[in-house]
């Protein structure tokens, strides 16, 4: 008889081409709008500056950096009304070492910027003076000097990047891919409340009961359809990441976690988004009413839990609110494995959360479903 409900319930939701089309559908678009609007913010690619440089010093010093200037991979040298920094060399430039080079900011350019060309600008000055400095110094001691051109000024070779402890950067793809992967599986509030609703209009579940067909057979021959559908969504939209996602000229998804660790958070994701949208579903009066109040629910735990504003964007006070949603604990949990090759160990406590969360929602539901079979609602 259990088996039979299952199949009853596989074939009502593949009825509704709709609703399945907007399970599949709608996070598959969401990533790839998300990934392409967030690449640039994620690139790891160089940084380019149009400046316009004037030397009016035209010493030894002032021509080694308008060099420096020209061989640059940041730097690109045009005219005055194409740049958008005029640099101008003063006078007496190589004299004194307290003498400060001019630059102009054209336009509206944004603070983050300046203060990376001011880095870039930084490296080449700091390049030249000890480079004049060696050389005077080489009048009183080889050693010294030595010493000081032996002094690199090449950035990546003071210092060794890592994020998380790898030498590899995120992308965009790996911040928006497990975003929607988590908002993507709430969706199932669309079938499943679709189906309660009907199935306790038209008396199919008091029939149930009358059967002797527990509540608790009721719910799980529910759940477990949605279960294996929200298995789909992930693997699909992990397919999405890493092949369709390069398409669009932005970086595949690169999951350096488990695969036990993905299957055991999404199966307790999937738990708590089914135990949230049985809730619902069995609270609500009418379909309309389920999608409406599902739909909101899962748009304010969204925004609250990070998936349409990262979290590290956030101020403290709404960081701290995010942690009472569902969304931002599987999103915590996806960002670990993608990041930080996580394994189920390191997203145990996202884990428990979750199967918590789903756990309970779902009996408070089966509560509330038996009350109102029995009243007749």
């Amino acid at each position: 008889m259990f088996s039979a409900m299952v199949r009853k319930e596989f074939l009502l939701i593949f009825r509704d081409k709709q609703a399945i089309l907007a399970l599949f559908l709608l996070p598959i678009i969401f990533i790839i709008i998300m990934s392409v609007a967030m690449r640039d913010q994620f690139s790891t690619a160089k940084i380019e500056f149009n400046i316009f440089v004037e030397d009016k010093d035209k010493s030894n010093m002032s021509q080694e950096l308008l060099t420096k200037f020209k061989i640059s991979d940041n730097l690109l040298i045009v005219n005055r009304e194409l740049a958008q920094f005029s640099i101008i060399i003063p006078k007496n430039y190589s004299i004194g070492m307290k003498t400060k080079i001019d630059i102009s900011v054209k336009d509206a350019i944004k603070s983050n910027q300046i203060e990376i060309f001011k880095s870039i600008i930084a490296k080449y000055i700091l390049s030249v003076r000890l480079s004049k400095m060696a050389k005077e110094a080489k009048k009183y001691s080889a050693i010294g000097s030595k010493d000081i051109q032996d002094i690199d000024s090449d950035f990546d070779s003071l210092y060794q990047l890592k994020y998380n402890g790898s030498n590899d950067i995120p992308n965009s793809t790996q911040q928006s891919v497990p975003a929607w992967i988590v908002f993507g599986m709430f969706f199932i509030i669309i079938p499943m409340s679709t189906i309660y609703v009907n199935e306790r209009k038209q008396n199919t579940l008091s029939r149930l009961n009358t059967m002797n067909i527990s509540i608790v057979a009721m719910s799980l021959s529910k759940a477990i359809p949605y279960l294996l559908i929200n298995q789909i969504q992930v693997w699909i939209m992990l397919l999405v990441g890493m092949f369709l996602v390069p398409l669009f000229n932005t970086p595949a998804l690169e999951i350096n976690g488990t695969i036990g660790a993905i299957f055991s958070l999404s199966i307790a994701l999937s738990l708590s988004a089914i135990g949230i949208t049985s809730l619902i579903a069995v609270s609500a009066t009418s379909s309309e009413q389920a999608t409406t109040i599902g739909g909101i629910s899962n748009i304010l735990l969204g925004a609250i839990g990070g998936i349409m504003v990262p979290k590290f964007m956030m101020p403290d006070t709404m960081q701290n609110l995010a942690n009472i949603s569902p969304m931002s604990w599987g999103l915590d949990g996806f960002l670990k494995i993608f990041l930080n090759s996580a394994d189920i160990s390191m997203i145990k406590n996202e884990i428990i959360a979750l199967l918590f969360f789903g756990i309970i929602t779902l009996i408070l539901s089966m509560v509330i479903l038996d009350y109102r079979i029995k009243k007749g609602l």
